[in-house]
């Protein structure tokens, strides 16, 4: 099952995603694209890994990390499928980060590296936008890289677990204007989901909805306004966001 969230007439709604890639609402009603905002699938804490695959730390000239590299995002970086991430103004380099993302199923304390996998519900795909001018650290990235409004694409929905018997053996790809531009797989994930699970429900409570952001391989590149960037994770879902000037952004809010 694909399970999701929209804004219809001004109210959010839990809907299915059909084989057809087709939204349901809980009424049976088939929606239209296009009659509906897409909203981020899920609303729990958001974990994200950096440098999580050996490849992207070869790319930085970095040695793999002994233990995972792992830092929060609040809510106001989310936006869902179809939506607009806007590029602050005067800067050189900003690009996507696709991305396996982990959807915790139910409460995790203390999980065991071999009990991890029955707390995973399902999975989703996450764009991990970053302004790379402002980057001091790699291991910790500062607000100004990684928590900006709009930054973090996460959908379009979350896919059961039980329909990715194996989240370590995917293909990521990214396109920017139809142009093929990273292509990685999760078989090159320097800590694995079960790992991840156990390693963070040993520092706090894991809740459902909770969303761990895996890395990225290599393959970066920057994006300007007007491309339209779409991230893919094999059998999981596909992801489409357009990138916007901070003017038209910021113009958008005044409306």
């Amino acid at each position: 099952m694909k399970r999701a969230k929209i804004l219809l007439n001004e109210e959010t709604l839990n809907v299915t995603v059909n084989d057809d890639n087709q939204v349901v609402t809980e009424q049976g009603a088939v929606l239209d694209e296009g009659t509906f905002t897409w909203l981020p699938p899920c609303e729990g804490k958001a974990f994200v890994l950096a440098i999580n695959y050996a490849d992207h730390a070869a790319e930085l000239s970095f040695k793999a990390p002994d233990e995972p590299l792992v830092f929060l995002k609040s809510s106001n970086t989310l936006i869902g499928h179809n939506q607009k991430t806007y590029q602050p103004d005067n800067i050189d380099y900003m690009h996507y980060e696709c991305e396996l993302v982990v959807v915790i199923g139910k409460e995790a304390k203390n999980v065991s590296l071999e009990d991890a996998m029955e707390y995973v519900g399902g999975y989703t795909v996450g764009n991990d936008y970053a302004i790379r001018d402002y980057l001091e650290n790699y291991y910790r990235p500062n607000l100004r890289v990684k928590s900006r409004d709009t930054c973090t694409p996460v959908g379009p929905y979350i896919i059961d677990a039980s329909e990715i018997p194996d989240p370590h053996n995917l293909t990521i790809k990214t396109y920017i204007n139809g142009e093929l531009k990273q292509e990685g797989s999760t078989k090159d994930l320097i800590f694995n989901v079960p790992y991840l699970v156990s390693y963070l429900s040993n520092i706090m409570t894991l809740t459902p909805g909770d969303m761990i952001f895996t890395g990225t391989p290599e393959g970066l590149a920057h994006v300007y306004p007007g491309d339209e960037v779409i991230v893919e994770v094999e059998g999981v879902g596909v992801l489409k966001n357009t990138i916007i000037s901070e003017t038209e952004y910021v113009n958008s809010l005044a409306r």
